[in-house]
C-alpha cells in the first residue's frame, strides 16, 4: 500500500532520502518540465522552495550567446510553483496569473539557484518574488509572480 503525502511531505522526505516506497502526492514531482530541463529541488518550506539549475550557453543560448531569458523565466515560474504547492490544502490547486521578471547580467555557464518566497499570501490570491542567482552569488534576475488558488469545481480536473 502506498502512502499520500502532502506535497511538502512528500518534497521534505524526496530531499532527505527518506521517500517510502511507493508514495505519491497530490502534485507531480518531479514534474515533466523539470526533468527535461535539469531542474533539482534542494531547500523546500511551507510556501518556500529553492531550484537549483546547471546552465551553459552552448546548449541554452540565446543570439548573443548567452542564457535565454526565457529559460531563466522558466526557472522562476517553476520555483514559485513548487512554493506554492508546498502551502494549498489536499484537494486545492492552483495556476498562475502572471509572472514579471527583471534581468540583471548575463550568464554563460553556471548553476543557477532560483528561491521563491512569498511577498503576501493570500487565501486565493498569493504573490510571490523569487531571486536568481549564479553560483559567484551575482543575482541575474528577480521575478514576481501571482498565483490563484483553486477550490472545489474550479480545481477538479487539474
Amino acid at each position: 500500500m502506498s502512502a499520500r503525502l502532502s506535497t511538502l511531505d512528500y518534497l521534505q522526505h524526496l530531499l532527505s532520502g527518506t521517500l517510502p516506497a511507493g508514495a505519491t502526492s497530490e502534485m507531480q514531482y518531479p514534474t515533466a518540465i523539470s526533468k527535461l530541463l535539469g531542474f533539482r529541488v534542494v531547500d523546500i518550506g511551507k510556501a518556500y522552495a529553492r531550484l537549483e539549475m546547471d546552465v551553459d550557453a552552448e546548449i541554452h543560448g540565446n543570439q548573443q550567446g548567452t542564457v535565454h531569458g526565457g529559460l531563466l523565466s522558466e526557472l522562476a515560474d517553476a520555483t514559485i510553483g513548487t512554493a506554492h504547492s508546498t502551502a494549498i490544502e489536499s484537494g486545492e490547486t492552483f495556476t498562475s496569473i502572471d509572472l514579471r521578471i527583471s534581468f540583471f547580467r548575463p550568464v554563460w555557464k553556471s548553476v543557477l539557484t532560483a528561491t521563491a518566497r512569498p511577498v503576501q499570501f493570500g487565501r486565493t490570491i498569493t504573490h510571490y518574488q523569487c531571486e536568481i542567482a549564479r553560483d559567484d552569488g551575482k543575482q541575474v534576475a528577480m521575478a514576481t509572480g501571482t498565483v490563484m488558488t483553486l477550490r472545489g469545481a474550479a480545481a477538479s480536473g487539474r
